[in-house]
């Protein structure tokens, strides 16, 4: 079957990006290049607000470059989209013609509204959040929306962006205390000026490069344990408060060489994360979550729709589970049956009292039975340390990190000398009590995944009986069962001793 490679060319007022993506057999997006340049587009605007030249010039050399990369693949289609910069020059119309002759290529340049309107395309179609406040702070221009049970509520956009702030209120790196004061009182005003945003008490969702490198810093000045990935990493308005003050006590040289911080951002984040910080404040937020999923995906995602009949994907996490399934080459008989037989011994567990199990923990196993043992896909004598890794470190549309390393730590448990060694980095996570359960579901879930490690669906149905100390469990099978036995015998014993038999 032929990939398809699909491209867009998102011009900023700070940076130019390209974008490639493939379409995987699910019809999903998958990134596959990303190339960044900072144009800056925005310094070369003059008094009239014509974009000069030169700036053309650099848009016209840097989309060339774009085309050079873009020609190595055997594109279906590549998009390229302007913003504020190019939307707010009073010559976009001789921009746009200029770029037509010299490079071939039609910009589309969008309105502040649609601007809006793909980041919150993006986040609602790559996460599992149903009602927010999303912020996308470009250079020239910050996009703000409310959603509500995952439809658009609310979208503004406000004519100021990170380098804009910088331009009216700092001439220091780092501003000066009566810069920052002055720019929080006009951040706030600003806000405050829509309802809409005032006392939500909802998560706040970031979009954008700023967000990125606000959680790269984070991520670094608390020595995060090994989860790659940034999507949907939260932080809360204490932290946010802790990078600013840490980075207005650096000087301009020390401040460019900190650890996630992009050098060409290194003047204008600090504007950026009084954005951030003002707008949380504003909202009342409970969390602040990175999406990176922004504008670029949402142009996409809205094409999609097209061919689906609808602008939201029903459901976010089930997708990126078949996703996965199929990635993996997941065999989806096994998947529902060792589900199936996982549902009757959870429920007999928590009729007879074993372990105290609600909704919730369902859920979570249920989702792990999908994935269990991934990692024979690589390897099948080392096929934990493969699943934990892969789906620890793997973006999954739908799951906080948090939730991506209880899943990971359920459908990769082989035993509890393995689930200590996997969990070990992340301790400080979880409380005991949840470290225990998350062993033991992991647990329940390897004993029913070696019931059918020979793939025949030979057991047909669980029976659990509690006599005073003695727990048992009937298995009520069909044909010849000796495989499966020996199996479960032997890895079964070590997945679910005695240990988690006993009431709590």
């Amino acid at each position: 079957m032929k990939k398809q490679y699909y491209a867009i060319i998102d011009i900023g007022s700070n940076t130019m990006r390209l974008v490639i993506y493939l379409r995987e057999k699910g019809g999903r997006l998958k990134e596959v290049e990303n190339v960044k340049a900072s144009a800056r587009l925005r310094t070369f605007l003059d008094d009239e607000n014509k974009l000069i030249q030169a700036g053309i010039d650099r848009l016209l050399t840097t989309l060339k470059s774009f085309q050079g990369v873009a020609e190595t693949y055997l594109l279906e289609e590549m998009v390229c989209v302007a913003t504020a910069t190019i939307r707010q020059a009073a010559n976009q119309k001789d921009v746009v013609q200029q770029v037509k002759k010299e490079t071939g290529m039609k910009i589309r340049t969008l309105s502040d509204q649609e601007e809006a309107y793909y980041g919150y395309l993006a986040v609602v179609n790559s996460t599992s959040i149903s009602t927010g406040i999303t912020v996308d702070i470009g250079g020239g221009s910050t996009e703000v929306t409310y959603f509500k049970n995952r439809e658009l509520m609310e979208a503004h956009s406000f004519p100021f962006g990170a380098l804009t702030l910088k331009e009216f209120f700092s001439n220091d790196i780092p501003p000066t205390e009566d810069e920052i004061k002055a720019l929080q009182t006009y951040l706030s005003e600003q806000f405050r000026s829509l309802p809409w945003l005032t006392a939500k008490e909802i998560p706040l969702i970031a979009i954008g490069g700023s967000a990125r490198n606000l959680v790269q810093i984070d991520q670094n000045l608390k020595e995060y344990p090994p989860l790659a990935g940034l999507h949907q990493y939260k932080m809360y308005d204490t932290d946010i408060k802790k990078i600013s003050n840490y980075l207005m006590s650096l000087k301009p040289e020390k401040l460019s060489k900190v650890e996630g911080l992009s050098k060409d951002r290194a003047d204008i984040i600090i504007p950026a994360i009084e954005v951030f910080h003002s707008l949380y404040q504003v909202v009342q937020a409970d969390s602040f979550i990175l999406s990176r999923k922004g504008l670029r995906d949402g142009v996409f995602y809205e094409q999609l729709s097209k061919e689906v009949g609808s602008i939201l994907f029903p459901n976010v996490l089930e997708d990126s589970m078949q996703e996965l399934i199929t990635d993996f080459n997941l065999d989806p008989k096994q998947i529902l049956h060792v589900q199936y037989l996982t549902r009757q011994l959870f429920d007999h567990i928590k009729e007879h009292g074993l372990m105290h199990l609600d909704k919730k923990d369902w859920q979570l196993l249920k989702r792990a039975s999908y994935l269990c043992n991934l990692g024979e896909y690589i390897d099948a004598e080392s096929s934990a340390q493969h699943t934990f890794y892969l789906l620890a470190n793997r973006t999954i549309d739908g799951l906080t990190h948090k939730d991506r390393l209880r899943l990971a730590l359920i459908a990769s448990y082989k035993n509890k000398t393995t689930f200590k060694q996997f969990i070990k980095p992340f301790k400080s996570w979880f409380l005991k009590d949840e470290r225990k359960k998350l062993r033991h579901l992991g647990a329940l879930l390897k004993f029913s995944y070696c019931l059918d490690a020979t793939k025949r669906q030979v057991v047909k149905e669980i029976r659990c009986d509690d006599h005073k100390s003695k727990f048992t469990i009937t298995i009520k099978c069909q044909g010849g069962f000796n495989p499966p036995r020996r199996i479960s015998n032997r890895k079964a014993k070590k997945a679910f001793r005695k240990g988690n038999q006993k009431r709590n």
